[in-house]
Parts: structure tokens; C-alpha cells; sequence
């Protein structure tokens, strides 16, 4: 098995160690498709995954642009995480990311179109389907991935950043920490006391054993009702309705059960983690830190400013 030359980029430092994770990166065995509604714009958008040669990683393909899926291309936004490069702009990502990386969907071209603009368009998203991540694992899970060849044929293997020291972010009573493990954890809490929520707690090792399939990846975006109309009136959610999200009302509770788990709310945050850790990726090796990652009352803000700060430790 030959190693990619990208590879002798990835230098260990103090901060990082980059290992063999066990087994060669991955790509699609055939394209994967979807359409439908986006959360934000409420336009409507089709995306295709594509297979991809090892070491290549993850990008956005839109407008004849590419866009890497990397924290150097991420851009401060409402509600959700949006990439951008050359004045192009791809919004709500994080669920597709999500389901990417924990699936090692390692190297992919994602090709976004726009279904009801013209193509002078310069940004696009990434339709919401069901609010949840479940839609693209069962398409990547029923066609299958492969192992990706790099252009001379060879595989790859895939690595994994270690994570040597503690680190964290934090805003207020928010925050998002990591510390040394041998092994991917994910730990998060939320608090919103107003709401039937409440506080939520919820850990898990999202990469092992198909658990994030199973336990994370079916928990939608949820919202509280009280907000909808001051998001609305700031641009955000007009494609969001009670099919693609759960809604707590303050006073009437969850308009839209059942809940697919008690604690969705809190599951749904460790997709978006995922999600957004994964800019962290390069060159088609592992994007989420191994680590045990703990946040409280986190957001799409939050945890790409925790990857931008590993990456600025990482390459300092």
C-alpha cells in the first residue's frame, strides 16, 4: 500500500500527532444524489456527491467554483455554517458534512444546483431535507464506498489527528473543550429553561460501531416557536416548517411529536459538531480531532472558531 505524497505535508506537532486511523481513505462506489427545499433562502437545490481520488478530501463544486471544505474557507453566519471562496458562497452545510465524515466519506466532489434561479447566482445551500442527517446516510449507505485510489492507482491510508494537550473556546458560559483520548468522545450539553427542553446532556463515541447512523444522525434541527418570526424577519429559515424541524412552543410544548429520542435536541447538536469539526480535514484524512470533545451550549459559531483555533495552533 503506498502512502500519499500528501501525506509528508501533514507534520505532527506539539499540539497534534497525525496516525494511521487503520484503514485507507474512502469515496463513493457511485454518485448519490438529492433534491429538495433549503432551510434558509426556502429555494430549492440539488446535490450530487461524486467519487473522488484519494487525498483530494471534500470540496463544493458551484457556479464553476470550487470550494474546499475547510475552515479556511468558512464564513461567520446565522444558524448555520456557510463555506465561500471567490465571492461564492455555499450556506447550511453542516448536515452533509456531518454525515460525510462520520461515514469516511473521505474524498468527495460535491456538485450543488441551483433549481428555481438563473446561473448567474453566486450563492447556493445545501437543501435541509428532513432536518436531519438520516436522508444522506441511507443514500451512503445503499450504494456503498470504496477505496479511493490516488492518480497513480494506489491507495492512500488515512490518518487521524491525535490530539497531544488540552485546548478550548469559550463565549460567555459557552464553551468548547478537548482533551487527550484515545479515542473519538463527543460530550454536550444544552440549556433552554424557557422551553420543554431544558437541559440535555448526551455522550457518545460518534465513529464507533455505526453509532452515529443510529443514534445521531436521525435528530433534526429544532427551533422554539416564540423565534421563528424574529429569524424570519432577519432573513433566515423561509424554507423551515414543521417537515423539516422540531418546534418547542413555550407555552403549548412540542407542536410536531413524537420525538424520534427524548433528548433530540441535544443529539441533533453533537450532528452539527460533527459537521463543523470536520473542516478540520485535509487531504482526505479524518476531520474530528481524537479527542474527548466536550461543549455546553455550543453553536455553529462556537465550533468553528474552536477548529480555527486548533488550526492556527496546528500550523504555528
Amino acid at each position: 500500500m503506498a502512502i500519499s505524497g500528501a501525506l509528508n505535508a501533514l507534520k505532527s506537532s506539539k499540539l497534534i500527532s497525525w496516525k494511521p486511523c487503520g484503514r485507507v481513505q474512502q469515496t463513493l462506489k457511485r454518485r448519490v444524489e438529492a433534491s429538495g427545499t433549503t432551510l434558509h433562502s426556502g429555494k430549492s437545490s440539488t446535490v450530487r456527491l461524486l467519487p473522488e481520488l484519494a487525498g483530494k478530501g471534500r470540496y463544493f463544486y458551484f457556479n464553476s467554483k470550487s470550494i474546499p471544505a475547510s475552515i479556511d474557507y468558512a464564513q461567520e453566519s446565522p444558524l448555520c455554517t456557510t463555506l465561500s471562496n471567490d465571492g461564492v458562497k455555499i450556506r447550511t452545510v453542516e448536515h452533509l458534512l456531518s454525515a460525510l465524515e462520520a461515514m469516511s466519506v473521505d474524498n468527495c466532489r460535491i456538485e450543488i444546483t441551483n433549481l428555481d434561479s438563473d446561473d448567474s447566482d453566486l450563492d447556493s445551500e445545501v437543501p435541509v431535507l428532513d432536518g436531519s442527517a438520516r436522508d444522506w446516510v441511507e443514500r451512503i449507505e445503499k450504494d456503498g464506498l470504496v477505496a479511493a485510489k490516488d492518480e497513480c492507482g494506489n491507495d492512500c491510508e488515512k490518518l487521524a489527528p491525535y490530539l497531544n494537550e488540552p485546548i478550548h473556546v469559550s463565549k460567555n458560559d459557552s464553551f468548547v473543550a478537548a482533551f487527550p483520548s484515545p479515542k473519538v468522545r463527543v460530550s454536550y450539553g444544552i440549556d433552554f429553561p424557557q422551553v420543554a427542553i431544558g437541559s440535555q446532556w448526551f455522550s457518545l463515541a460518534p465513529l464507533e460501531d455505526s453509532l452515529y447512523a443510529k443514534e445521531i444522525a436521525p435528530s433534526r434541527t429544532f427551533c422554539i416557536y416564540e423565534e421563528v418570526e424574529h429569524m424570519r424577519k432577519a432573513g433566515l429559515i423561509k424554507g423551515g416548517s414543521l417537515d423539516n424541524a422540531i418546534v418547542c412552543s413555550a407555552s403549548k410544548g412540542w407542536l410536531n411529536p413524537p420525538l424520534r429520542f427524548s433528548d433530540e435536541p441535544c443529539r441533533h447538536k453533537i450532528l452539527d459538531l460533527v459537521g463543523d469539526l470536520s473542516l478540520f480535514a485535509r487531504f482526505g484524512n479524518q476531520g474530528l480531532p481524537v479527542a474527548h470533545i466536550v461543549v455546553y451550549k455550543g453553536g455553529h459559531t462556537l465550533h468553528t472558531n474552536f477548529v480555527r483555533h486548533l488550526n492556527d495552533l496546528f500550523k504555528s
